[in-house]
């Protein structure tokens, strides 16, 4: 029986439950998925909370990646055919065993990338492609901070970064995922449970400070990661897993003449020509070795609340990805 997992109300991860779903209807422009591997990520979590608004008033589906095999098309669908295998990053609607989605945002993905990897790096990979790119170019010597080393995101920016001949710099938490971190392309980890990461990044530095502070931490981090970023340096904040920073004020940036970005991406995935060619070179990176995928948890779907504990916890490395 075709199900999905929703979120009743806003809430904590008891809000999720089961519910049976018909088989939705490919309509003009859209493709039915029949998923086989979801992707969870924070902002998952976010949404289920409300920090992020609600499409509908109860009953959410949530989940921003998946892949699965196509199994209808609607009216005006070219390029993609029943039986080909797609994945995609679009926020809500993941976390069920089939959906309609517009084909516009679906990508096929190749017999060398298997489905759980798919839908671990259409969010979490191109999430690594707009902020290496567009946020802060990264070049060579650059000399770079990235928050949350170990998680799924950042092990992908470590080894992504340091392809890019920059110098890596990481903060994760423990010293099991420090070594994860070490291991995936950072070339300093710092523990931010037993050090001071600004004091680190001032002696690594000798107190230059880095070229770029990619935080998607919040709360936490945001103070000091202000404070690590050399003169004329950007920092980039993507996301609040410790929760919203709110004592910022525009002043703050006087520090250092600093620049600040907050960008989405899904803003960048709205434009189809840069889905593609993202996706494509993401695609290309792991399918010839230079990125590789750490799934270091699969969850059947029906327990996804199980995930969403254990990844705010902090108790997961690497991706997490729903099994169906």
């Amino acid at each position: 029986m075709p199900f999905a997992m929703v979120a009743k109300t806003k809430g904590g991860a008891d809000v999720l439950a089961r519910m049976d779903i018909d088989v939705p209807q490919a309509g003009e422009d859209e493709v039915l998925v029949r998923h086989e591997a979801i992707g969870v990520n924070f902002i998952d979590i976010y949404i289920r909370e409300g920090a992020y608004p609600w499409p509908v008033e109860e009953n959410l589906i949530l989940g921003s990646e998946g892949c699965g095999i196509v199994e209808a098309v609607g009216e005006g669908v070219d390029g993609i055919a029943v039986g080909d295998r797609v994945a995609y990053a679009q926020p809500n609607g993941a976390y069920a065993t089939h959906r309609v989605i517009a084909a516009a945002m679906v990508v096929r993905v190749s017999d060398a990338i298997a489905s759980d990897v798919a839908a671990a790096t259409m969010l979490k990979g191109l999430t690594v492609a707009y902020l290496v790119n567009r946020s802060y170019q990264v070049k060579p010597g650059n000399v770079v901070l990235f928050h949350a080393a170990a998680g799924g995101v950042g092990l992908l920016a470590g080894q992504w970064l340091k392809s890019l001949g920059a110098t890596v710099i990481g903060t994760a938490g423990g010293a099991e995922k420090c070594a994860l971190a070490a291991a995936n392309g950072y070339d300093h980890v710092i523990d931010y449970r037993t050090q001071d990461f600004a004091v680190e990044i001032d002696q690594i530095t000798d107190g230059v400070g880095v070229d770029v502070v990619y935080d998607s931490v919040g709360k936490d981090t945001m103070a000091k990661s202000l404070t690590a970023t050399r003169r004329h340096g950007t920092v980039v904040n993507f996301g609040q897993s410790s929760g919203p920073y709110t004592d910022f004020q525009i002043k703050d940036l006087a520090i250092g003449s600093l620049y600040l970005t907050r960008p989405t991406l899904f803003h960048f995935t709205a434009e189809r020509a840069w889905l593609e060619a993202a996706s494509a070179e993401m695609f290309e990176r792991i399918a010839n070795g230079g990125l590789s995928v750490v799934i270091n948890q699969h969850v059947p779907l029906e327990d996804v609340a199980d995930a969403h504990r254990a990844l705010a916890g902090r108790q997961t490395t690497g991706c997490t990805v729903l099994t169906v």
